[in-house]
């Protein structure tokens, strides 16, 4: 749908055949109702004359318009565009996902891109019709209902955890975004909350389909690190380092949705949470455009018709994503696997050399029984010459890495600049473009990633009968959706 210019008859067209495509794309208000709704709302199609169309929820909400009960426009799947755009404005509104105003406010989300929060504000507005606060209020008032209605949580537990600053502003914020009390909403849902221990939350994740999980799955049990991640019964495990402290998820694809599990050690961390789960499997893709654009090869046609909806597999942490990526460096899948997991005991032995009797109260809930996050640079500083079982100067490579993202020069996080950061991890001794790229496609989140100088790639495409001397001039009709095809390409290898 290229940029939102909010084109009133496509729009119309796509509400009027109540196109689950477009979920998240675009909002549609509905001026004799007072409501706003998803493209594909199963409610009769509004007559024209009522409808208008917003490009966030926070643009209808601003507009005075409420929720829909029926068909949850907050739950919507997260516009493709915000996801693979390299802008300011795509990188604010992964920021905002991934609760930085909750936590530094405009004036830090201003500061993490570099901009005014004035400037900023305009852009936002330009774009999405909303500020950076209501974009996150929005956010809240979302992350408050999933509260309400999945756990048993005393609302100014609820209120504190969703990120509102008062028990008062979470009531309004409530009622003027679903017209409805927190109480009411809890028991409207009925009394089916999950039977499970404080701190866990189930929800589901909507994607715009086809989504191809065995491809999802497949890629992370193959390069997946014990006491980390695993996968299960069709169920992928992990767990998580969070701004606020440490968590557990298991995601587990199903029709229409993945099934999240979410065990938080600090309820806060939900909205960053489910906004990494998310960036992990690629929900916001749109895999129709993706698809369409790679079938048009002839050589990748049957490939695509045969697995449509693969997705590039993300991050949860952009610093694992490089570690992972250096020790990969032009070795098997397999050995870099053993490698990382020689690496992650050491933290363990280090811990219990350190840690001399019992844990002292009051700490986080240690996760040595179940998964954990993976090291911290802060960690990786910390271990001896002897934990990383790697040449000499790979180990220095992934040491200048952790100090670079520790003090703040290099950011790894969704909402960094991708050609700034490729710059800055190229200037890295021990960082070459295979890198770099590798980073910018799993890490940042760049969808047009070509791969051409990996063996496997090179593999991949003799397999599918490409030109193997000319890949790079021949993926140019790929774009802007390489990484895509950098992932069927493995998969044909």
């Amino acid at each position: 749908m290229g940029d939102v210019e909010m084109d009133f008859e496509r729009c119309y067209r796509a509400v009027d055949s109540r196109d689950q495509r477009f979920d998240g794309w675009f909002y549609t208000g509905v001026t004799s109702t007072g409501i706003y709704c998803r493209p594909s709302c199963p409610a009769t199609t509004p007559k024209r004359r009522n409808v208008r169309f917003f490009p966030s929820a926070a643009a209808a909400q601003g507009a005075g318009l409420r929720a829909c009960r029926r068909c949850r426009p907050d739950a919507a799947p997260g516009s493709p565009q915000w996801d693979v755009r390299a802008d300011v404005v795509g990188r604010a509104m992964r920021l905002i996902a991934d609760g930085v105003v909750d936590r530094d406010g405009v004036p830090g989300l201003a500061a993490r891109l570099g901009y005014t929060e004035r400037h900023l504000h305009r852009m936002l507005r330009a774009e999405m019709g909303a500020g950076p606060l209501a974009l996150a209020r929005a956010q809240r008032a979302q992350t408050a209902r999933i509260l309400i209605e999945t756990t048993g949580l005393g609302m100014a537990e609820i209120a504190f955890a969703a990120g509102f600053g008062s028990v008062r502003q979470f009531n309004d914020t409530v009622r003027e975004v679903y017209a409805s009390a927190p109480s009411e909403l809890r028991t409207a849902r009925g009394r089916h909350l999950a039977a499970v221990g404080a701190g866990t939350i189930t929800l589901r994740l909507a994607y715009r389909p086809p989504l191809h999980a065995r491809a999802l799955l497949d890629f992370l049990a193959l390069r997946a690190l014990p006491g980390v991640e695993e996968v299960r019964d069709g169920t992928y495990h992990r767990g998580l380092r969070l701004p606020h402290g440490v968590g557990q998820v298991a995601l587990t694809p199903a029709d229409g949705h993945v099934a999240a599990t979410l065990r938080l050690a600090d309820l806060r961390d939900l909205a960053p949470a489910v906004a990494r789960c998310r960036r992990l499997l690629d929900l916001d893709a749109d895999p129709v455009a993706v698809d369409a654009t790679l079938a048009a090869d002839p050589a990748l046609a049957p490939a695509v018709a045969a697995e449509p909806g693969i997705r590039v597999p993300r991050a949860v942490d952009g610093f694992e994503m490089a570690v992972r990526a250096v020790i990969g460096q032009q070795v098997a899948v397999t050995s870099a696997r053993t490698t990382l997991t020689r690496l992650l005991a050491a933290r363990v032995d280090h811990e219990v050399d350190e840690v001399d009797g019992d844990q002292t109260p009051g700490q986080p809930h240690d996760q040595r029984d179940g998964l954990r996050g993976f090291l911290s640079p802060e960690e990786v500083l910390g271990l001896p010459d002897s934990a990383f079982g790697m040449p000499g100067r790979r180990r220095e490579t992934i040491r200048g890495l952790a100090l670079a993202v520790a003090d703040g020069t290099l950011d790894l996080a969704p909402g960094g600049d991708r050609e700034e950061t490729v710059r800055r991890l190229l200037a890295l001794p021990g960082i070459g473009p295979w890198t770099a790229n590798y980073l910018a496609m799993r890490a940042l989140g760049d969808p047009d990633v070509l791969l051409d100088t990996d063996l496997a790639i090179r593999r991949g495409a003799t397999a599918l009968g490409l030109p193997d001397t000319t890949l790079t001039a021949h993926a140019e009709r790929w774009r802007p959706w390489r990484s895509y095809a950098t992932i069927r390409l493995w998969r044909a290898a």
